[in-house]
Order: C-alpha cells, then structure tokens, then sequence
C-alpha cells in the first residue's frame, strides 16, 4: 500500500475510535511561560546562608521562574511545573500563587496538580515565609519579596497555560560526574552497603532531561540534576540565580537567542534540582573552591557543565513519553506520623517527631557555607523581638524522640517550622515526580524512589525526587546518617524515622495513582504565628546634594575599549525598593545601530553588574559595570541607569534615567 494510503486508513481509523487524528501523534497540549521573580535590589536580607549581615545590594543576574503546562488530550487531565531560582518554596508562596490564579481559572489549577519547585540558589532576597525560622535572619516577612515571586510566578503559569498547543514529550539520560561532590562523606559512609553500592563515587551522577515539543518545533527542556545551588558564597551581596541559573541562560539566552524583554516566546531551559541534600557543587569541599578559587568562575563552570550534559542528553537518544497525566497530593504531619515496621528504622514500628533545630544546624555546612556563629547573637535589641518565640526549652519527650540529636529549638511546637507539609506525585506518562518539601540525601532518596517505583511497579529510573518542592521543612536523611548529627543530620526536623515515613507516605500516594483511587487531603495546616514580623525599615525618601540630579554621571566610562575589558560608571539613583522593575531593568547598554540606539545587554545578563550604595543618609549611587564579551560587535556604546527616587514632602515616587556619554568598542 502507498503510504498516503496508509496514512488515510489510519486517519479513518482514529475517527472511527473517537480520538483524533493529531492525538496520536501529539497526545499532549504543551505550554512554556517565562517570568521575572527578582525581589528587592538593595537592603533585604539573603536567603539560604541564614547570615544576619549579608543584604542584597544588587543584581548578577536576575531570578526567574520557569513554567510549563502539561494537558493529556484523551483526559484532559492536566499539571503545571513550575521551577524557578528560589532557595526555597514555601506554603506562603503556594497559597499566594493558587490565590491569584483563582480568579481567572476558577478551579483548573490546585495544590493537587500545581507542583512549585525551587532551584535553592542562596543569593536571592529572602522574607517570604510564614515560618520565623525561615525569616529570622532576614528580620521577619518581607511583603515586597513575596509579591514580586508570586507574580512572577504566576506570570509563568498564565503564559504557559496561553501557549498551550498540541505536542509531545520525550525523555533522555546520562550522567554527569564534575559538578558535584558529597559534602557529608562520613554520614554517607554510614549507609547500608548496597545503597552505597549504587553511587560508587558518593555522588548522584544522574541527569534526566525531558524534551518539550509543539508539532516539530522545539520549545523546552526540563533537566533534573542534584548539585547545591550554593557556587556563590555568603559573602555574595548580589542577586543570582547562581549555577542553575546560568545553565539555563546560557542555554536560552546564548544558545537559543531568547532576549528576555522581548515578551515573546522563546526556549524555555529549566535545571531543577533532585535529591540533592548532600551534594556541593564546591568541588574543593570550601565555600567558593573548586574547580577554580573564584566564585563567579565557579559559578559559571558548574553551570555550563550542566548546560553541556543536558544539551548532549537532550540532543541524544530519547524515549517518547506515553500514557496518562496524573497526580496525587495530600497534606500529612510529619510531625507525628506513625511509621509502620515494614518502612521503620529498626525494624520496628517508630514514629516521627515534631520540629527540633539541632545544635549542628546552627553551625551551617562547612562545605557551601557557615552560618549563625553562636545562636545567642542578636538576643538583644533590636532583634530581641525576633528571637523571644524561639527562647523556649525542648521539652524531655521530645529531646528523647529525636535522639541523638542535641535539640535546642522546639520549631514544630511553636510553629516556627511546619510540621504540616504537602506530599505530591506528579506523573507525565511514564515519568514520576515524587515532590518532597525538603533537601533529601542521595541515599535517603534512593530509598524513597524504591519504595514509589515498587508500588507503582515502574523501573526505578522512572521515578525522580524534585526536592524543594511546594513547601519547605529543612532536610531529610537516613536514619544511620541522622545519628551521626552532620550538619544535614541536625537540619532533619522530625527525627530518626524522617526517611521512612515519607517512604510510607509516598507509597500511598503512589498506590492510589496506581489504583485510581482517591485519598484522603489530610490536616489542614494553620496559618502560623509571628508571621507580620518585620524589622526591616522601608525606604522613607531620597536625598542628593544640592548640586547634584538624579540620574547625574558620577562617574563617565573611558573614551574606547577592547573585548574583555570592563566598563565602569557611577549614577546618582534613588532607592531600589522605590521600583522592583520587573521584567525590566536597571541598566542598558546600547549600541548605536544605523542612527538608532539599540539595547545589546541589561541587568539580566552576565556581563553586566548593577551595585547599588548608600551614601550617608539617604543619598545612593548606583555603580554600573560591563565585561565586554567576546565576539561583541566594534561601534559605538553608551550604558543608561533606569531608577526611581521618593520625595520625602510627598511620598510621591518619580522615575529617573541617566545616559553616559559614548564610547568605542574597538
């Protein structure tokens, strides 16, 4: 038979089952979205190091959050993955997100099929919790942050759900072994030997890489690695996306072309993290060491090794994703859950324990960076108000549940960690999601892979952890290296028995996927106390000497310069807090192109560098630089500073832009 012959019989047959015809091929819809999540510039604490000092005081590159949206045609089944470059998702950020998509989707997108993950780059403003534990060093909740990641977030969601088009997924794998290290070897050690049997070199070497396509058009990859997004160190005061967030520009920006001020569709390249609770991307095993001695550098190594491999992965052999889109999501307390005998440390049946911080924890891990030196610091004013919830005893039934761990603070009793947290599978075909809100060691999740691929009777490598996701409850270990108390140790909130119970609670999970089956939601959490804490002043107004303008050149760049050089200038600005500019930008560098000027970088991309500084009182400068890149076109360049300033008669904020004079790029 010809094959247009063939291809009409099979046309005809698909009518005649009632699919069809672009079902077969393309059984999905698939959607990308793209947005800005950057928070406050200048003067908002960090999240990740937990250092009381290390405040934002300006942009590498800007945070972003990835989404993509998932329908199966022959159910209308559907699931939204969001990724973005957070430290960490927080049940503040899904309530926010799922708020604000309520109204324009009614009841399309839930907590039970939106599934929010973070990349847990350390060098983003933090204060967007409802937990104190997880605002304490950034002097409590800070609204302005949680609105730029929620609207950002759902920003994505909205352009992913209005790209959807008929499509297809497929999956590949590989392994990468320079881009990460076990920072917590001795822990690992304590492993059962055919689990450390499985990661011969005490990493997780595994990269997963799913392909996103509408008709024959590419566009996105979803790449699943475990490394700490911790390249930058605590003594970093710039927003990055860090390692992840450069293997994803490099893939969109430099690879793909996507500018992204554009507002149009483009590429979209996420780098989710998996289990990767023990895992450092400092390969020297020292804050900023390994494989050079320089942070940036590392930072952009780490991330183009990961770019590399996936883009290797992506473009290699693959398998298409088949079958169903489905999802289960329910709320449990791992603060008391009774873990079975079957799934228990001992042997025994056991239980988990409410939150306890350990005395480890404060000390921070050695390896990607320490944090609190002694946890009395601060404990008078002006930060006193923020410690007095912590101030309480652990009391005797609970230091003995969590044995042997050094408990100093009860944070589950007095709410200022979850004990309440939402557990998620997701499945695309024949791919899993098992969506923990925490940080798993490799081993603990190679357990908890096990346990869901056994239930659902699915190969192991079908079965992923996305760590970091939907909620956050610090870190999850196995029992043997729970009791050796490394830093990941003491971090392990509910105990001994942490790993188990999610074991047991992802396994019902996965056997109600299984089965079809509904489960029950779960306790409702709270919302917890202390959570308006704030003791981060706002910006009261702008000053600048008499003699000077806002948007001034301080400082003008030299009259020419070469590739690899660097640019420098200096503005007279007002506060960054006074305007986010999301999905914009603080700087341009402009290249005169046929009379017009022509944005060639801004404060999203790599070259560039936006310092913020305040002088005296209220005066700030804004300090500008560009790292000319190779391969940059010879003509001539001016770089404008974008910036707003708040009257202190009025309150009133007005934007203000300064342009430096030319110069030659030779």
């Amino acid at each position: 038979m010809r094959r247009s012959g063939m291809l009409a019989v099979l046309a005809a047959a698909l009518v005649f089952t009632g699919l069809p015809a672009t079902a077969a091929a393309e059984p999905y819809l698939v959607g990308r979205g793209i947005s800005d999540v950057t928070g406050p510039a200048a003067e908002n604490g960090m999240m990740g190091y937990s250092k009381f000092d290390q405040k934002t005081t300006g942009i590498h590159q800007r945070q972003r959050s990835r989404a993509y949206i998932v329908v199966d045609q022959a159910t209308n089944k559907r699931v939204a993955y969001v990724n973005a470059d957070l430290a960490m998702i927080f049940r503040a950020v899904q309530e926010a997100v799922l708020a604000k998509l309520k109204p324009r989707y009614g009841d399309l997108y839930t907590k039970e099929n939106l599934l929010l993950s973070a990349t847990h780059t350390h060098a983003g403003p933090g204060g967007y919790s409802h937990n104190l534990a997880y605002n304490l060093s950034i002097l409590g909740m800070q609204p302005q942050t949680l609105n730029a990641i929620t609207d950002g977030i759902v920003e994505s969601i909205i352009e992913a759900h209005e790209d959807l088009k008929p499509g297809s997924m497929s999956i590949g794998r590989g392994e990468l072994t320079n881009a990460s290290v076990n920072r917590s070897r001795v822990a690992f050690n304590a492993n059962a030997a055919a689990d450390k049997a499985f990661f011969p070199n005490a990493i997780d070497p595994a990269m997963t890489v799913l392909r996103l396509k509408q008709g024959n058009t590419d566009v996105g990859a979803i790449n699943w690695f475990a490394t700490h997004n911790t390249s930058m160190t605590n003594a970093n005061t710039l927003i990055s996306p860090d390692n992840k967030g450069y293997a994803a520009y490099q893939w969109e920006h430099d690879h793909e072309g996507v500018r992204y001020l554009e507002n149009k569709p483009g590429f979209v390249a996420a780098f989710p993290n998996t289990n990767a609770g023990d895992m450092s991307p400092n390969l020297n095993l020292k804050p900023g060491s390994g494989p050079t001695e320089n942070e940036v550098e590392n930072t952009r190594i780490i991330g183009e090794r990961q770019n590399h491999k996936a883009q290797e992965v992506y473009n290699g052999p693959q398998s298409a994703i088949t079958g169903a889109v489905d999802y289960r999501m329910r709320f449990v307390d791992m603060g008391n859950t009774a873990v079975d005998a079957k799934y228990a440390a001992d042997g025994k049946a056991a239980t988990t324990c409410s939150g306890v911080v350990g005395a480890s924890t404060m000390a921070g891990s050695v390896e990607d960076g320490p944090a609190l030196p002694g946890f009395n610091e601060g404990m008078t004013s002006p930060w006193k108000k923020l410690f007095e919830p912590l101030h309480m005893e652990v009391p005797q039934w609970l230091r003995d549940c969590q044995y042997p761990k050094a408990s100093l603070v009860p944070t589950g009793i007095i709410q200022a960690t979850p004990n309440i947290v939402p557990l998620q599978i997701v499945k695309l075909g024949q791919l899993h999601l098992v969506a923990v809100p925490g940080e798993v060691t490799i081993v603990a999740g190679l357990r908890i892979r096990r346990s869901v691929a056994q239930e659902l009777g699915v190969p192991l490598e079908n079965v992923l952890i996305q760590g970091y996701a939907n909620e956050y409850s610090q870190y999850v270990t196995t029992p043997e290296e729970y009791d050796l108390q490394q830093y990941e140790g003491g971090s392990t909130l509910f105990g001994r028995n942490t790993t188990p119970a999610y074991q047991q609670e992802f396994g019902k999970l996965a056997a109600s996927l299984k089965a079809g089956s509904a489960l029950p939601a779960g306790p409702a959490p709270g919302k917890p106390p202390f959570t308006d804490i704030n003791l981060q002043t706002g910006v009261v107004f702008d000053d600048k000497a008499p003699s000077q303008t806002f948007g001034q050149v301080l400082t003008q760049p030299a009259a020419t310069y070469k590739t690899g050089q660097t640019v420098s200038t200096v503005f007279v600005t007002g506060h960054p807090k006074n305007n986010l500019r999301r999905n914009g930008t603080f700087l341009e560098v402009q290249q005169l192109v046929n009379g017009t000027w022509t944005r060639v970088a801004d404060d999203g991309d790599w070259s560039t560098r936006y310092h913020w500084k305040r002088v005296g009182i209220a005066n700030s400068e804004a300090a500008i630089t560009w790292t000319i890149p190779t391969g940059t076109p010879a003509g001539t360049y001016r770089i404008v500073h974008n910036g707003d300033w708040k009257n202190g008669w009025t309150g009133a904020i007005s934007p203000l832009t300064g342009t430096t004079n030319t110069f030659t790029v030779g």
